[in-house]
């Protein structure tokens, strides 16, 4: 027969490792949802250089002069909008991108409308100029956007699936953290810039 000490030790096993594991998932959910708030401080940061590197292309004085206008006002309103709305800090709601999405899709259109493949192939013409350097800028800047973008929503799906888990839902260990949302928009590269 077993007896009272070995039940008690056996339940107090169970009752230990129980604690572990939860505690353990608690903490492992919190490193998640840290690795959101970097991910998404990382795209705001990318996107306000390839606001920055379109509004210096746009200021280079190598596109005609509608085609800087047009430039020079996307980058212009998505730099504003990072000024005028920046990330939401709050703790119980986490760091969200406040909705600034249609304004980086917005500079991604003006960029492929803009580059065209002439314009581009002209200011690829003249390396070291101020326009070849801007494009360059441009161009880099707007793929760390693209791996910036994956890199975070990558993250987004890792803490809603954790935080799907039964147990987690069930212990509550997300505590009042709101579920961190995916960043949408378009950040393709025109097509010029890709050849």
């Amino acid at each position: 027969m077993i007896d009272v000490l070995q039940v008690s030790t056996i339940i107090a096993l169970v009752l230990l490792a129980a604690a572990w594991y939860l505690s353990y998932s608690a903490s492992r959910l919190d490193r998640l949802h840290a690795k959101v708030e970097g991910a998404v401080s990382a795209l705001d940061a990318q996107l306000v250089r390839r606001a920055e590197a379109t509004l210096e292309l746009a200021t280079s004085g190598s596109v005609d002069p509608a085609t800087s206008l047009l430039l020079a006002d996307a980058a212009s309103e998505a730099l504003e909008r990072h000024t005028h709305q920046p990330l939401s800090h709050d703790p119980l709601d986490g760091q969200t991108f406040a909705g600034r999405e249609s304004t980086e899709g917005d500079l991604t259109e003006t960029l492929r409308a803009a580059l065209q493949q002439q314009t581009v192939d002209a200011l690829r013409s003249e390396p070291g100029s101020p326009g070849a350097d801007g494009l360059s800028r441009v161009e880099a800047s707007a793929l760390r956007v693209q791996l910036a973008r994956r890199f975070h929503n990558d993250a987004v799906r890792e803490v809603r699936r954790v935080r799907a888990k039964k147990v987690v839902r069930l212990f509550r260990l997300a505590g009042h953290a709101a579920l961190p949302q995916r960043v949408d928009f378009d950040d393709d590269l025109p097509p010029a810039v890709l050849d």
